[in-house]
């Protein structure tokens, strides 16, 4: 398979650094795995994740104008799509109905409670209220 943008392809692990891995790629090229793109989770020490000899899958992430390449382990894994969240129309619209029912709700206890505390004020300073 050759070396494009976007393969996914077999590489050998040959050298290790703070910033990431060198991997040696089919047709004798080598490219390096950024530590940002080694695993899914933080990456501390790519020692952790990778040792020299390693087999690994790699996606190419880029190539660049010196023939650097750029690649990805974590992007290479094949990962079951998620479904999408969005409700379908009808729940949506219940969810509406729930939501402003919620706040219809809301809106009547909160002015029951503003009128208890009205009257608790009020008869505490004799009657209307403490007019001036």
């Amino acid at each position: 398979m050759s070396i494009e943008v976007g393969n996914k392809l077999k590489g050998k692990v040959t050298g290790i650094k703070k910033f990431g891995a060198f991997v040696e790629l089919p047709e004798g090229k080598s490219g390096l795995v950024h530590i940002s793109e080694v695993a899914d989770n933080y990456v501390e020490n790519v020692e952790d994740h990778l040792s020299i000899g390693d087999e690994v899958e790699v996606k190419v992430l880029s190539i660049a104008d010196d023939d650097k390449i750029s690649l990805s382990i974590k992007k290479a894994k094949d990962r079951p799509r998620k479904q999408s969240r969005r409700p379908h129309h009808k729940s949506s619209h219940n969810k509406e109905v729930d939501f402003e029912k919620k706040l219809s709700n809301f809106l009547k206890d909160s002015e029951d409670k503003l009128t208890s505390i009205k009257r608790q004020t009020e008869s505490r300073r004799g009657g209307r209220g403490a007019r001036r």
